[in-house]
């Protein structure tokens, strides 16, 4: 399994242009966000009815399924799994009060589908194809690439 760093340093080869750069910046954020919003609009009754927490923020799909990305994160680094933690935490509870005034469902897929534009555009300003079409585990490298640039020291 290849570690972190060497996810990050086969990921920066196709994001080197700094249009391309802020394009991601903002998309993968805006896809990873999306992606949590149309799993929250998943009917969770039986999780619900099964934990019996009154919490509908943690109660739903999204969270069933970010316990499996937080596990992948975790086989990388514990540190970026703790900082991807505090985004879906935040992803989470947006997209709840999101939920509370629109349709969720599509609400999340009109961001999902702007952010691919969003995407696909700078990978064109780039002149290079998405990494993903390479590795599909670079649409989880995507993320970690852009917390780590984004709020990074170095």
């Amino acid at each position: 399994m290849r570690t972190l760093d060497q996810w990050f340093a086969e990921y920066a080869v196709s994001h080197q242009n700094p249009k391309n750069k802020a394009i991601h910046y903002v998309c993968v954020p805006a896809i990873y966000f999306s992606i949590v919003g149309l799993l929250m609009s998943i009917p969770s009754g039986i999780i619900a009815n099964t934990l019996k927490l009154n919490a509908p923020i943690i109660e739903n799909w999204a969270v069933v399924v970010l316990i499996f990305v937080l596990i992948f994160y975790i086989r990388l680094s514990v540190s970026m799994a703790l900082k991807i933690a505090i985004l879906s935490a935040i992803c989470l509870v947006i997209n709840y009060y999101i939920g509370q005034l629109i349709p969720l469902w599509i609400f999340s897929i009109g961001v999902f589908i702007i952010a691919w534009i969003g995407q696909f555009y700078g990978h064109n300003i780039e002149g290079k194809k998405p990494s993903f079409l390479k590795d599909l585990q670079f649409l989880m490298i995507g993320p970690a690439w852009v917390v780590e640039n984004l709020f990074s020291k170095k």
